[in-house]
């Protein structure tokens, strides 16, 4: 007790002191630079905020107030509405799936003791569906539900071996074992990530909104993690998943969150054991204009969400639903492993971009879907201009203008810290700088990851997609990549030269 309260008291003191270096570089720069650069009326000033930043920062203000709108207004009328149906709410029967592949033993035990635990909470029958590789999985998985279980508990496992040939086909068997069971109409199905431990309550939680909202088909959860690794990216993956809880919060409001999160969602069994939603997690392909079609290997959470939403299905959000992420990063460098991610997790997300805008439709997606998902393609780029123009008006007019840029960076990812206090998850004064850090390094990898849809990985398995064309057009795929993104390059800093009037140096 006296040693949790020893540590409390030094994250205090070395929190204290983080803001009060940010504060101290803040009040540096500020000093540093000519009051002409600051005063509103001056052209300097216009050119350094201009409607481009208001753009950007509007668009995360309407993000936040969304979010905030929901999660303290909107939500908790929700809940009682909820809890007023009782046990009503609950389906006849529960289904939990849960994938397990190359989990490290201690996390794996850690996980099933925690699903065996919750599943023994409701007051419902449950089976559990483990799909694994591993022989010693299956052992150990047996072992934490005979010492977690009572006798005459209402927990039923049911052991489903893959190939190890990725986590579509776990999902894909896991999913026709649980059709073979022939699941009530209302039944409901969790998926958990091997990684994931639930935290108490967070099913019944999550699975009563399907009683409320009868159009959802899927809804996912709020995480937070425990990261293995130093504490830079310790304080980034949590950073992430503030970001992510504002993100979610803002998408339920229109009840169009977009993506059914692996780690854990819910998904009504009706839908999931249909063979057109097997099919779609199991093998899904993207046709693209250039690179023609390729399978998914990894973002099988995009898969089912855009299956839902083609189906009719609407997707939602409950932030009072709990889970605590066992992140193992694939590297022990924090930049070689941030880039892997983002270039994993942004590949994802492009991917069912554009399936989305050109299958779904406004009529399907909604206004401000729509609006979101094409921002996407654009904020890659806008998120550059700014440190671009700097630079360049730093070095060919006054390095003034970089002092400028770099006050009104910690600024703003300051404040921007500050509002995170409000969503419920605790903030670093790591966070302004690793905002920057994932903007700029974030823009780079989306911007890659645009011109390459094709390249995959999956970081804990180490497998790519294999390619099923001839020599002569993986050359020519890799040839046409690197060519329309160097013309797409060249444009943006085209741009950046006529924002700025360089054409007068090039005399």
């Amino acid at each position: 007790m006296a040693n949790r309260a020893g540590n409390g008291w030094h994250r205090f003191w070395a929190g204290l002191f983080g803001w009060a270096c940010l504060g101290l570089v803040i009040t540096l720069l500020a000093s540093a630079i000519s009051a002409d650069y600051l005063d509103a009326d001056n052209k300097k000033f216009i050119f350094l905020i201009g409607a481009l930043g208001a753009w950007r920062y509007g668009n995360a203000a309407m993000h936040y107030c969304r979010a905030m709108f929901f999660l303290h207004l909107v939500f908790p009328r929700l809940r009682r509405k909820v809890e007023l149906m009782g046990d009503a709410a609950l389906p006849s029967h529960m289904y939990m799936v849960v994938t397990s592949f190359r989990i490290p033993c201690d996390t794996t035990f850690k996980v099933y003791q925690s699903v065996f635990r919750e599943c023994q909470r409701l007051s419902v029958p449950v089976t559990v569906i483990a799909s694994i590789v591993e022989k010693a999985d299956e052992r150990l998985i047996k072992d934490v539900l005979l010492r977690e279980t009572r006798a005459g508990s209402n927990v039923r496992l049911i052991i489903v071996r893959a190939r190890g040939t990725g986590k579509r086909d776990g999902l894909a068997h896991a999913f026709r074992a649980l059709s073979r069971t022939m699941p009530p109409d209302d039944a409901v199905v969790g998926v958990v990530d091997g990684d994931t431990l639930m935290l108490p309550g967070c099913v019944e939680k999550a699975v009563k909104f399907f009683a409320l909202y009868p159009n959802v088909g899927g809804i996912t959860t709020n995480e937070f993690c425990e990261v293995e690794g130093d504490r830079f990216i310790k304080e980034w993956h949590r950073m992430r998943f503030v970001q992510r809880h504002i993100n979610m919060c803002s998408m339920a409001l229109s009840q169009r969150v977009l993506t059914m999160t692996g780690r854990l969602s819910f998904f009504r069994a009706s839908v999931m054991i249909r063979p057109e939603f097997i099919q779609d997690v199991e093998a899904d392909f993207l046709d693209h204009w250039r690179l023609g079609r390729f399978q998914f290997l990894t973002g099988d959470d995009k898969s089912s969400w855009f299956s839902l939403m083609r189906r009719g299905w609407d997707t939602f959000y409950v932030p009072d639903s709990l889970t605590l992420t066992i992140e193992h990063p694939p590297d022990s460098n924090f930049f070689r492993a941030t880039r892997q991610l983002m270039r994993r997790w942004y590949g994802n997300s492009l991917r069912q971009n554009f399936r989305a805008t050109r299958e779904l439709g406004l009529r399907r997606l909604g206004l401000f879907t729509t609006y979101v998902l094409y921002d996407q393609r654009v904020s890659m780029w806008t998120c550059l201009l700014g440190l671009t123009v700097s630079l360049c008006a730093a070095m060919f007019y006054s390095p003034e203008f970089l002092l400028v840029y770099l006050f009104w960076i910690a600024t703003t990812r300051t404040i921007v810290t500050g509002l995170f206090v409000f969503s419920g998850h605790r903030v670093h004064p790591l966070y302004p700088l690793m905002l920057y850090y994932n903007q700029v390094v974030g823009s780079v990898m989306k911007i890659y990851a645009m011109f390459h849809m094709d390249q995959q990985s999956w970081t804990r398995q180490k497998t790519t997609l294999s390619s099923s064309f001839r020599n002569f057009d993986k050359m020519l795929n890799r040839l046409s990549s690197k060519t329309v993104m160097f013309s797409a390059v060249s444009v943006f800093f085209g741009v950046v030269a006529l924002l700025l009037d360089l054409t007068q140096f090039a005399n």
